[in-house]
């Protein structure tokens, strides 16, 4: 959805202050390169880390809160819920929790990283297509909120609520097939979208408006439209399908069953530049504009938002190791390639990067700007952070930030050539300027990745 800023409006005014903010925040980063430069943290033993901006993490958690608080009625029950997917650290976790953040799993694992966090069960839901029997069991049991996917899943459900009383709040996911954006694999409400009970097909809506009315106890309605790629007006779109059914349900029933409404996440990132855009207070008003009832205070609300909360507060940072020509292309060989940026480099069109030079002392790199290539360390062609990019031309001990990766990036590590995990480090201002660094996650050792490949149990083949 377009929005025009008007000068002296109140739309202007907030305009004016995130890029304020924005600007802030890519002086932060070049700070906290310097540091880390000069520091130690990075360089030729430490040639690829992953940096988190926690001033800006605390800054996004609080434009999320502020921008729902704008338009919902006062007393009105709200989650915010971080996509634990996103940026799975428990670090990153405990400090949105502090900042009024829960959590959104969606595997064993992910759960178990929020309570490492100290993330309650009233603040957690759990959404995945394939529970198992003992993941529900353990959601039930702790009183975490629940998301059924399906029939099947609704059915192990029954069986369970039957058998021990639980306090978890249950819902249904519903795809209401509204379409998909300009990325596939980010799509969730196409027709044939994995995720939910598909509301078009045949018998869809009677079933579950059925099964409500079977169980008083499934109070929830969850739909999620899709993330990066998808324009604001389609992920409102799926808003006003799942609230017309929760009016349905409650109608038909004749009583306020559905009670909250789960509109998931999905605010897609800005990665062509440092604005933040679309902001949550654009779509919380979008969201209000389109379905006013949802937030009159009649539905509690639970939200999933996940990369734009830390996409923009993450920059992966790599030392270039050589610097060389093919075919009259200058090409920066660095340490950051397909290990800490997949999506990139297997689909460089639906995820592309901006890359930022840095010389050897970890300032902005200046000279004239030269069409190159970023390639990282992996044996195959392919491996590229970015391809024919236009910056100051780097060389040998220069450094390449790839910006914008604070999430689906260097915390999901992908093992190619058996390259390493690289240390992770927040940083904040100190009172005199100076950059404070905090460990997020050490180096991966060459020890760990041989204990992770079957290390300790060297002869397992040779004894069959």
């Amino acid at each position: 959805m377009e929005h025009e800023f008007a000068h002296g409006s109140d739309e202007g005014r907030a305009a004016r202050g995130a890029d304020a903010t924005d600007g802030e925040r890519a002086a932060r980063r070049d700070e906290a390169i310097r540091a880390a430069v000069e520091r130690g943290l990075l360089g030729p033993g430490s040639p690829v880390v992953g940096l988190l901006d926690v001033a800006g993490i605390r800054t996004s958690a609080a434009a999320l809160r502020a921008a729902f608080d704008a338009v919902t009625a006062p007393g009105t029950p709200v989650l915010h819920a971080f996509a634990v997917k996103a940026t799975p650290l428990v670090p990153v976790l405990r400090l949105l929790n502090e900042e009024g953040i829960g959590a959104e799993v969606a595997s064993p694992g992910e759960l178990a990283l929020a309570r490492a966090a100290g993330i309650t069960p009233a603040r957690t839901v759990l959404d995945s297509p394939a529970k198992t029997p003992a993941e529900l069991r353990e959601a039930l049991a702790l009183g975490i909120a629940v998301n059924a996917d399906n029939p099947q899943e609704l059915d192990r459900i029954d069986a369970l609520v039957h058998s021990a009383p639980t306090r978890s709040p249950i819902g249904i996911r519903v795809n209401p097939q509204v379409g998909g954006g300009t990325i596939g694999a980010t799509s969730t409400a196409t027709a044939t979208s994995k995720f939910g009970v598909a509301l078009q097909d045949e018998g869809a809506r009677e079933w579950v408006v059925r099964v409500c009315t079977e169980r008083p106890w499934l109070t929830r309605l969850h739909a999620h439209t899709g993330s990066q790629g998808v324009p604001l007006s389609l992920m409102a779109r799926g808003v006003e399908e799942t609230y017309a059914l929760a009016e349905e349900i409650n109608r038909r029933l004749g009583r306020h069953q559905i009670d909250t409404i789960d509109i998931g996440g999905g605010l897609p990132v800005n990665f062509a530049s440092d604005a933040t855009t679309p902001t949550y207070a654009q779509y919380a008003r979008l969201l209000s504009e389109a379905v006013p009832g949802l937030f009159d205070g009649r539905y509690g609300l639970v939200t999933e938002f996940g990369r734009s909360l830390l996409a923009k507060h993450g920059t992966v940072v790599a030392r270039v190791e050589y610097a060389k020509r093919a075919g009259g292309r200058p090409i920066a060989i660095t340490h950051a390639g397909v290990q800490v940026a997949t999506r990139t480099v297997y689909a460089p069109a639906s995820w592309p990067l901006r890359i930022a030079a840095y010389d050897p002392k970890g300032r902005p790199k200046e000279g004239p700007s030269v069409v190159q290539d970023i390639a990282g360390p992996a044996c195959f062609s392919g491996d590229l952070l970015a391809e024919g990019q236009t910056l100051p031309l780097l060389d040998q001990g220069d450094y390449a930030a790839a910006l914008d990766t604070g999430a689906y990036y260097f915390a999901h590590h992908y093992a190619y050539n058996s390259l390493p995990r690289p240390a992770i480090h927040g940083f904040a201002p100190a009172e005199r300027g100076e950059i404070r660094f905090a460990l997020v996650r050490e180096a991966q050792t060459p020890a760990e990745i041989v204990a992770e490949s079957g290390g300790d149990h060297p002869t397992g083949l040779l004894d069959l």
